[in-house]
């Protein structure tokens, strides 16, 4: 990677919330800038949570940019992965918080991925009834997705995010050249999210990303800039008008319902990271409108293609079961008076949701994913 994308001067996007407003601000290796952004909301310090991982790779310059900002900084790094995004995690950064004599001007900064800023924000809406929390992502799905929006929360046992508040950053400062360290795996599985964005909202974007994924996934600067300006761009819209997931915001969860039915239902496993699991769920969805006569053979074909040219599975992993899966789908929060709720396609571009859809049917999709009986 040879040459610095051409961003205009501090390039932005506005999540427009009234008194809860942010900007996602965009950089390319400007640690130094990105902390000068985030200082004034730390005025008593910022208490960073991260992970070892992360750390090692940018913790030190984070930490000395901060501090010739003029920002005093706490550490506490938690375990890698999505088992540890927990109540007992949490209680374990309300430990520290404490032990530091962190106030209500505390200021939570989680820098890390999709694990870390649910986990941070979670205990930045509860402690102390809530203190500034800012997200400074590091992965694709994070940059794109979970770092956009104020949703927050930890796992249980039985189910994704089951414990949880909407609790919106001050800021969101995404460095792209972070990129440029993501493991293969992690890269890929962030493209799930960025291919939904074309599905339910933008035919033109799905279109782009047919032609130029793979420069994309390539790390070349300008197509990767595209990328996740265009998805923070759509989140940032659907979010405006629908902070609360009231209506129109659960679009955004396009696959999920299958997906964190695989990811409990494989027990978070090290390898099927979200964005993995979300590509099968989308696949899923598809195969779901089709049977329902909503959605085209052609378009079900341009999503999988698309999925399988960003590196992404189409089945489900072995050892699952089509029972299993289905019990967990039951428990998911989005379940209403007992009826499954699914983001389904009617046309690349446009989605609706639907709580109509037979449990035989889904059992029928699962199976024809590879699902055991």
């Amino acid at each position: 990677m040879n040459s610095q994308p051409q961003l205009p001067a501090r390039a932005k996007v506005r999540v427009d919330l009234g008194e809860r407003s942010y900007d996602i601000a965009f950089y390319w290796d400007e640690a130094e800038a990105l902390a000068r952004d985030v200082a004034p909301w730390c005025p008593e310090g910022a208490f960073i949570v991260s992970n070892p991982t992360i750390w090692q790779l940018y913790g030190a310059r984070l930490e000395a940019a901060l501090s010739a900002a003029g920002v005093r900084t706490v550490v506490e790094l938690i375990g890698d992965g999505e088992r540890f995004k927990t109540l007992e995690t949490a209680a374990q950064l309300y430990d520290r918080l404490i032990a530091e004599r962190f106030t209500r001007r505390a200021c939570i900064v989680a820098f890390g991925g999709g694990v870390v800023g649910d986990l941070a924000g979670f205990v930045a809406a509860t402690f102390l009834r809530g203190v500034n929390f800012i997200q400074i992502p590091t992965t694709v799905v994070a940059m794109v997705d979970s770092a956009v929006g104020g949703k927050t929360g930890v796992d249980h046992p039985r189910g994704k995010n089951l414990i949880g508040a909407f609790w919106q950053p001050r800021l969101v400062a995404v460095d792209l050249a972070w990129f440029r360290t993501l493991d293969r795996h992690n890269l890929h599985g962030g493209f799930a999210e960025v291919i939904k964005y074309g599905m339910i909202a933008d035919a033109e974007f799905f279109a782009w990303l047919e032609k130029h994924i793979g420069e994309a996934l390539a790390l070349e600067p300008d197509p990767l800039r595209h990328v996740v300006r265009r998805s923070c761009e759509i989140k940032a819209q659907v979010v405006g008008a629908d902070e609360r997931e009231a209506g129109l915001r659960a679009i955004l969860n396009y696959g999920h319902t299958f997906a964190h039915a695989i990811e409990s239902a494989a027990a978070y496993r090290e390898r099927q990271f979200h964005g993995q699991a979300v590509a099968i769920g989308m696949v899923a969805a598809a195969e779901t409108a089709l049977r329902l006569g909503m959605f085209s053979r052609e378009e079900a074909e341009r999503q999988r293609a698309l999925i399988e040219r960003a590196g992404l599975p189409t089945q489900i992993p072995e050892g699952l079961t089509a029972g299993e899966l289905l019990d967990r789908m039951r428990s998911d929060k989005k379940v209403i008076g007992g009826r499954l709720r699914f983001v389904l396609p009617e046309a690349i571009g446009r989605v609706t949701i639907r709580d109509d859809v037979p449990e035989d049917m889904v059992i029928d999709v699962l199976s024809a994913l590879g699902a055991q009986q």
